[in-house]
């Protein structure tokens, strides 16, 4: 059973519909190793037992039955301690929520369950998901798999920890400003980060609720897409006959391969030149409107998650870790006319950039320019803390701003990864054309 636990979620789904494999000892399998694992419970904040193995008998049953719910009916995955889960403390990583225990499941998990999933547990994150490196010594900070002395990244840390570890199949986090895209592209996962209001939001602990989005981390291109699917309770997206023949890409220029350091940038283009050797046309581009925008991001962001979190983080300050409340309050000054015009602006600019990349298949930039440091130089460090999440959300960050829907793949280069961006509500298009690329850089 151990062989299955890094297998992805579509073969351990295949193989419960086959009979070749049992859901309940698959669950037990994962919830075993995530108690004995000896970064466990720096992975899980807690894990549901009783939950799992309810909802794994429930999809033995329908798989004796031949009723199955779709593919992912048996498999289990770990969710993100932001998403509202019933009778289970959901803490956002934060000493603020401590003993929080909502009534309700979220709005998504609901749909995930009803869709036959498994819930495994809930893990760690950053502090109310604002950060991009995964350090939280509020809770725990999640280690990453090639450097177990480093960061795993964030927000969604222990999300991806769960995944590349062995300890799920795969994961659900949020992204507001690359929070499911670093953590993949550190654990040499994918990651999809999508259209802002395409996921429901209710019951999930907000950051920046116009940039708050939710996402799977998984070991594959076809596992996402039926995450996505499964997510939205919508049907999976067809990758068959998938091709990087005739695409044409934007190799982005602006802002993106600034200051890239040097594993980074050897991942970037050796992806490169494997989607160019499959029959991809890549075209550098320079966009201004990119900088433009990204020049507007603290106007942009902070205001709204000091207004969404301000209270809470003033009614007792002390509990937070001193660069994650600096990043809070640097929003509480902002006046409400330069927010606005902000938004105008950026809704300007958000037209403008679309009408520049319409005619490409994707927009290609390196994930991270950076790879993940070491947790105890960030701790020692305040300033050099600052300084490296705010390079490692760069990139990301640019997917947010400009409002679409984004897919990081590994590169093959541990701890890098290439993303390809489109519009909004390009989520399909972007995984069948992801799942050639995947092909082509795992070749």
């Amino acid at each position: 059973m151990q062989d299955w636990l890094t297998k992805s979620a579509a073969d351990q789904g295949r193989a419960i519909g086959q009979g070749t494999l049992d859901p309940v000892a698959l669950t037990e399998a994962y919830l075993d190793a995530a108690a004995n694992h000896p970064h466990g419970t720096r992975i899980y904040a807690r894990l549901t037992p009783e939950r799992a193995m309810a909802e794994a008998e429930a999809a033995a049953f329908r798989a004796k039955k031949g009723v199955r719910r779709g593919i992912l009916d048996g498999v289990a995955i770990s969710w993100k301690d932001l998403f509202d889960s019933a009778g289970v403390a959901t803490e956002a990583g934060s000493a603020l929520l401590e003993g929080r225990v909502p009534d309700a499941d979220a709005a998504v998990l609901t749909e995930a369950t009803l869709q036959g999933s498994v819930c495994l547990g809930k893990t760690h994150m950053t502090e109310l998901a604002f950060s991009g490196l995964g350090l939280n010594p509020v809770t725990e900070s999640p280690p990453n798999i090639n450097a177990p002395e480093c960061v795993s990244g964030g927000s969604s840390s222990g999300a991806a920890a769960s995944v590349a570890w062995g300890l799920a199949a795969a994961a659900v986090g949020s992204d507001t400003g690359g929070s499911v895209r670093v953590p993949a592209c550190w654990s040499d996962l994918v990651g999809l980060k999508t259209t802002s209001g395409g996921i429901s939001l209710d019951g999930v602990v907000k950051l920046a609720a116009k940039f708050d989005t939710v996402g799977p981390l998984t070991r594959s291109v076809e596992d996402a897409a039926l995450m996505f699917a499964m997510l939205t309770g919508a049907k999976a997206t067809d990758l068959a006959g998938s091709s990087l023949s005739g695409r044409r890409f934007a190799v982005l220029k602006t802002v993106a391969q600034d200051d890239l350091r040097d594993t980074p940038a050897e991942g970037f283009q050796t992806a490169l030149r494997k989607l160019e050797a499959a029959g991809a046309t890549l075209l550098e581009v320079e966009i201004p409107e990119v900088a433009e925008i990204m020049g507007m991001a603290g106007v942009l962001y902070t205001p709204e998650t000091y207004g969404t979190c301000g209270d809470l983080i003033e009614s007792a300050p002390e509990k937070m870790f001193p660069p994650v409340l600096e990043r809070f309050r640097a929003g509480r000054d902002h006046s409400a006319m330069d927010y606005v015009k902000a938004w105008l602006s950026l809704d300007n600019l958000r037209q403008s950039y679309a009408a520049k990349v319409a005619g490409f298949d994707a927009v290609l930039l390196p994930t991270a320019p950076s790879m993940p440091p070491k947790i105890d130089d960030l701790m020692a460090d305040h300033g050099y803390f600052a300084q490296e999440n705010l390079l490692a959300l760069r990139n990301t960050r640019i997917g947010n701003l400009t409002g679409g829907a984004a897919l990081t793949l590994p590169t093959g280069v541990p701890s890098t990864g290439i993303s390809l961006m489109g519009l909004a509500g390009s989520e399909e298009r972007l995984l069948h054309i992801g799942a050639a690329a995947e092909a082509a850089l795992r070749a």
